[in-house]
């Protein structure tokens, strides 16, 4: 998932099952685990003069007038401009700080502007170049070095993303800017390296002592390193000056959830989403925790929820289809919705063996499908990916489902599908989780999500099963 963006422009200071499922809990708490990590504010805009070498990824701010220095017809075009960003028409923000670049070239304001914009819009090369020219006249432009560093960490360039942040502490005032520190730290930690990634972070406590970044990404480091009570901690001490940021609610619930305390773990993923409506991570986590009590409804909640947040998401997809596909076994319809969004996965994944499987099986569970379910299933079985086994199942059930479909549709009355028998054409896919002892029943807890909003409750301790793992989404720094 994307790193949160700031929108404001500051201007001045199933019975039979395939193996591929059988992983489907193991993977569903390995896409939390990936999901743990808050969100790394991004700036959005920045000051025509060098900010304070303190400063970190400001909050949502005010905007002010532009400054005095900039010429009349500058000055109008940088407000319109800015007017046209705060009603959400980017093109004519994009047109109204393109017009002030020209006139004042020097303007950085307006050209890391651009660069937002161009991030906002989905165009990420325009926006590595507006932040480039930024840097160009300012190498020590912090904000600038902050998005750019995030966008380099998104595309997996994290050797280019340390170098760009090691090389902006090096400048003059800025040896210990908290910015630059902090997203120093998460990227080292995303490379794997947690002891750089605790020395930076620690040096930002050096001159702020109660920074909650720093403490924050110490905490993600504990947990990497699994000694879950000193994140606990560390995550309680950044929550006493930062006791509104969803991700540090999002961090303490992945640390419960390693303790096994699935109950306190499922409170803090609904904190987080109670704070911040739009905080993806913690609806992936409810929807993953849902989906390891069978509660495919609550996951389904969840999970469509952080589709429509992100929905250019393959992840999020994945994720939302395997909450359907639950369902097909009581709703065919379900299965059908699952197998169409497995196939929107496969227009951005194509061999991805969990969403060719997962839409054969998905497509069987009804008569509209089959067809498809035929063709899927001859895919997954031709992967290099799926077992002997799962091959005998998938030749069965192709066979049974042409032999249904030369057979007439059966009579139904009216309002009933003409789907097959569960056992007859419901297939793999839909392995659940064993219910262990004690626990909470699936689907209890709900009452307590904040606005009746039912994402998942606590149940029993579910079987971990064995195979391949979904592929996990991003870390969402």
């Amino acid at each position: 998932m994307k790193p949160f963006r700031i929108d404001s422009i500051q201007v001045g200071a199933g019975k039979t099952q395939m193996t591929w499922f059988r992983s489907l809990l193991v993977g569903s708490l390995a896409f939390t685990a990936a999901c743990a990590s808050g969100p790394q504010k991004k700036q959005t805009a920045v000051p025509e003069v060098p900010p304070p070498a303190a400063q970190q990824p400001a909050p949502e701010q005010k905007p002010v007038p532009p400054p005095a220095q900039k010429s009349g017809s500058a000055k109008s075009a940088f407000a319109a401009a800015l007017q046209s960003y705060e009603s959400g028409d980017l093109d004519g923000a994009r047109k109204g700080f393109e017009a002030v670049v020209d006139e004042l070239p020097q303007s950085l304001n307006a050209q890391f502007n651009l660069g937002v914009i161009a991030e906002r819009q989905g165009r990420p090369d325009d926006a590595r170049v507006a932040y480039e020219k930024v840097l160009l006249l300012d190498p020590a432009h912090v904000p600038a070095v902050v998005n750019l560093g995030v966008m380099y960490r998104e595309q997996g360039r994290l050797d280019e993303a340390i170098a760009l942040f090691e090389r902006a502490l090096k400048m003059p005032g800025r040896e210990y800017d908290a910015s630059l520190l902090n997203s120093l730290s998460i990227t080292y930690r995303v490379a794997g390296k947690l002891d750089e990634s605790e020395a930076a972070a620690r040096r930002v406590l050096v001159r702020n002592k109660d920074n909650p970044g720093a403490y924050k990404n110490l905490a993600h480091v504990a947990y990497a390193r699994e000694k879950y009570r000193l994140a606990e901690l560390l995550a309680g001490n950044a929550r006493k000056h930062s006791e509104n940021d969803p991700a540090l609610y999002n961090l303490l619930g992945m640390v419960y959830l390693k303790l096994d305390d699935r109950a306190r773990a499922l409170v803090q993923f609904q904190k987080a989403i109670s704070l911040d409506a739009k905080f993806t991570p913690g609806y992936l986590n409810l929807g993953a925790l849902a989906l390891s009590f069978r509660d495919y409804v609550g996951a389904e909640r969840s999970f469509g929820k952080a589709a429509e947040l992100e929905p250019g998401s393959p992840d999020v997809t994945l994720y939302l289809a395997w909450a359907l596909d639950g369902q097909k076994g009581r709703d065919p319809k379900k299965g059908l919705a699952a197998g169409e969004a497995f196939e929107k996965v496969l227009a951005t994944r194509s061999d991805l063996p969990e969403a060719v499987c997962g839409a054969g099986w998905a497509y069987a569970s009804d008569r509209a499908g089959w067809q498809k379910a035929i063709a899927f299933l001859d895919r997954c079985k031709g992967l290099v990916t799926t077992t002997d086994n799962d091959k005998q199942m998938i030749t069965a059930k192709v066979q049974g489902l042409q032999n249904m479909l030369k057979a007439p549709p059966p009579a139904t009355a009216e309002g009933e599908g003409d789907g097959a028998p569960a056992d007859e054409a419901i297939g793999g896919g839909g392995a659940q989780p064993a219910q262990g002892a004690g626990g909470v029943a699936p689907g209890q807890g709900s009452d307590v999500a904040p606005d009746g909003d039912a994402t998942g409750g606590a149940g029993a301790q579910p079987g971990q099963g064995a195979g391949t793992q979904p592929e996990q989404g991003t870390t969402g720094e």
